[in-house]
């Protein structure tokens, strides 16, 4: 008979070998009272922006992307029906409704006037790139002008015309995507910026980056190049402020108005700056709208001399 070597002779272990083997037992797996185990998965909103802002860029070419200039313009020509966000998968293909048609054949002109621009394969984007950025020049030319004949035929002043019809242009559009790409303006880009995004930071940080890129880059190049102009000319460039320390300095007061309603809508009470209660968005929203229309209401009031600015 062989003995094991951690037993005696009489078949039992000493107390170290038996200390050993119930550190050992009480290692081992064993059943507890609850046998029945719950395992809960939450979604986790900051992974899911990062993926879908690596999917977006990944098949940003297949999103907007254009391969033939035929494309473009059987795209321009069809009357498509209006993004629905909130559309499941699965659903049925939505018709155009009549809103669409009117939109459509509102719009059909500079849908098929921009479906000019080469398609973004071509040169690697390039070419569609520098076409659209002298097509969008030109235009802005264009409204320009239209904008000073409109206030001179009703009788506004250029000031007016600017921070009331020329702004508006510029910015309300984009809402219903109803050009092309290149068309997606401040208020359109914030929305889908608000929906996609988790935070606030994207939709606000759109709007202010868009007016700084107007103010510094926009103004600063103009700027630039017609001074570089009137230099190789022999002469001065000299503008006239005018309204301009009123108006930025009115712009300035406001804005800051909203950024402090912005910061005090951080609280968790309330729901963040673009959510929260009904009751919250709704004040929020005639605050900001009443902003702006006093905002035209100086403005115009300083044009007219009715108030004295600096």
């Amino acid at each position: 008979m062989f003995l094991c070597p951690t037993e005696t002779a009489e078949g039992q272990l000493s107390a170290e070998e038996e200390e050993a083997r119930r550190i050992a037992e009480m290692g081992k797996p064993i059943l507890g009272e609850h046998s029945h185990l719950e395992v809960v998965i939450e979604e986790s909103y900051e992974f899911k922006s990062t993926v879908d802002k690596l999917i977006k860029k990944t098949n940003l070419a297949l999103v907007i992307g254009t391969h033939s200039w035929r494309e473009q313009f059987v795209e321009a020509v069809t009357v498509s029906a209006g993004d629905g966000d909130d559309d499941e998968e699965g659903h049925e293909e939505r018709l155009p409704s009549c809103y669409d048609y009117v939109m459509h054949f509102l719009t059909v002109f500079w849908k098929v006037l921009f479906a000019c621009v080469p398609p973004t394969e071509y040169w690697n984007g390039w070419a569609c790139f520098i076409v659209s950025i002298a097509a969008i020049g030109f235009l802005t030319a264009i409204i320009g002008d239209l904008a000073s004949h409109f206030g001179c035929t009703v009788g506004l002043r250029d000031t007016v015309t600017a921070v009331v019809f020329v702004a508006l242009g510029t910015s309300i559009p984009g809402m219903y995507k109803m050009l092309t790409a290149p068309f997606l303006a401040d208020t359109f880009a914030s929305k889908v910026a608000a929906i996609q995004d988790q935070h606030a930071d994207a939709s606000v940080g759109n709007v202010t980056g868009s007016n700084a890129v107007n103010v510094f880059l926009g103004i600063g190049v103009a700027w630039s190049v017609a001074a570089i102009y009137w230099e190789i000319k022999g002469q001065q460039f000299i503008v006239d402020p005018g309204s301009l320390a009123f108006s930025v300095t009115l712009f300035t007061i406001f804005a800051f108005i909203c950024m402090a309603v912005l910061l005090f809508r951080r609280r968790p009470s309330i729901g963040g700056e673009l959510g929260g209660p009904r009751r919250s968005r709704l004040l929020t929203t005639l605050l900001f709208v009443g902003l702006w229309l006093l905002y035209i209401f100086f403005s115009s009031l300083e044009a007219y001399c009715h108030i004295k600015g600096f």
